[in-house]
């Protein structure tokens, strides 16, 4: 079941990748593989992210920290992604666009219970 859940999530964030691309310039996803490849990239460089800095620094975190880890994690996946590309403006852009997406799609840890998002 739990690998059902992660499944679901990597498909539901990589709709999501595919519609940022769509709106916001600079920010460009060739296909569908390439943006489920890309959320996988984000989510490893995230949890590397959360693992060394812990999760005060984290690009789950909201806040202005939070935002600017995402918009680097975003902008770091381009270079171990093909066809994925973003302009620093464009991985801010999308690191606002996914935090609004985001309130309305709630993320969920492992063990099934809401994440503590508080502010730095």
């Amino acid at each position: 079941m739990t690998f059902m859940r992660h499944v679901i999530r990597f498909i539901v964030a990589a709709v999501v990748l595919m519609f940022v691309g769509f709106l916001v310039p600079g920010f460009s996803v060739n296909s569908f593989w390439t943006a489920l490849l890309a959320a996988v990239v984000i989510a490893v460089i995230g949890w590397i992210v959360e693992s060394l800095f812990g999760d005060r620094i984290s690009p789950y975190n909201r806040g202005i920290v939070g935002f600017l880890v995402s918009a680097v994690v975003i902008y770091i996946t381009q270079f171990f992604v093909a066809g994925f590309r973003v302009t620093i403006l464009g991985a801010l852009l999308a690191s606002l666009v996914i935090g609004i997406i985001d309130l309305f799609i709630p993320i969920k840890n492992n063990l099934g219970e809401p994440r503590n998002r508080q502010e730095t």
